[in-house]
């Protein structure tokens, strides 16, 4: 039986950074940001080439065991074979090992590629078929719903597959991010989450993530209340103690204030009119970045832009 068809001409993706979590929304909301990989991705005669430059070019590897070259071998698997080979090329701005979706990232460039570049693949692997293969390389569909869709997702597993909405986050939130120097594995912090919680604390919890949704499409005032969280941030605190001190100074300041997913970066929704006061919070051991909210997604993109 012949295998897929791919197109001779190189394709160019480019995918969102991405906050999960949002306070009280654990491993259910996600929120897509102005930071951007850039990927391009072009079917050769054989073999493997990868080039790679800014983030991650001096640590992340060349070969098969690349998330984006296995999450490419995955799509291309699932659509009827593989390429006989591949050029690859990564602009890569999204910091690694943050809680900014860099893995997430990686996955759903992989897939939409692997789609763009096959001839006829959407009938194979349309977007819904994209979420729940994005989920199945994750583990999880916060980060990857928000990544492919763009704007706030809610996402959710039923039967065993991956679920997302896309609501409209209000164009007023600015988001800022303050970037650590060091990583946190998201392994580490996952491992610090206990098996139960209190029954006060999940009801609390589900109450401020309906809040949230409502403050982030249409009342902003509410953030604050909206973000607070009892099930995860605080369990998490001994890995990021200093991620931790900066939320509470924030939120003490009346500044809504998370841990960008599994941290150890600290995201704040602000406003344009208080966006310049709250990136100038944090101080010198933090990379504050004051980014727009992306509303696309996971794109294929002219090359010559």
């Amino acid at each position: 039986m012949a295998g897929p068809a791919f197109r001779a001409a190189a394709v160019r993706v480019r995918v969102p950074a991405t906050s999960a979590n949002l306070g009280p929304g654990f491993d259910a909301f996600g929120l897509a940001l102005g930071l951007y990989d850039d990927v391009v991705v072009r079917v050769a005669d054989s073999g493997l080439h990868i080039d790679i430059a800014g983030e991650g070019s001096e640590t992340l590897p060349r070969d098969e065991s690349h998330l984006l070259v296995r999450s490419l071998r995955t799509a291309f698997d699932l659509l009827g074979g593989q390429p006989r080979g591949l050029e690859i090329v990564c602009a890569n701005r999204i910091p690694h090992g943050r809680g900014l979706g860099s893995s997430s990232a990686a996955i759903c460039a992989g897939i939409v590629a692997a789609r763009a570049v096959t001839i006829g693949a959407e009938a194979k692997l349309d977007d819904t078929a994209l979420l729940e293969l994005a989920t199945e390389i994750e583990g999880h569909p916060d980060n990857v719903a928000a990544c492919l869709l763009g704007g706030f997702t809610l996402s959710w597993m039923e039967g065993g597959a991956a679920r997302a909405i896309r609501m409209e986050p209000a164009d007023s939130i600015v988001p800022v991010v303050f970037v650590p120097a060091k990583p946190v594995l998201t392994e580490t912090a996952r491992g610090l989450l206990p098996r139960t919680v209190p029954h006060v604390d999940a009801a609390a919890n589900a109450g401020r993530a309906a809040l949230l949704v409502e403050a982030l499409t249409r009342r902003p005032e509410l953030l604050l209340p909206a973000t607070e969280d009892r099930l995860h941030q605080e369990y998490r605190a001994p890995a990021m103690p200093e991620s931790a001190a900066l939320v509470e100074r924030l939120r003490g300041d009346g500044v809504p204030a998370v841990i960008s997913g599994a941290g150890p970066t600290v995201m704040a929704l602000a406003d344009a009119g208080t966006a310049d006061k709250v990136e100038a919070l944090a101080g010198a051991d933090w990379a504050a970045n004051r980014l727009g909210l992306d509303v696309q997604g996971a794109s294929v993109l002219p090359l010559a832009t």
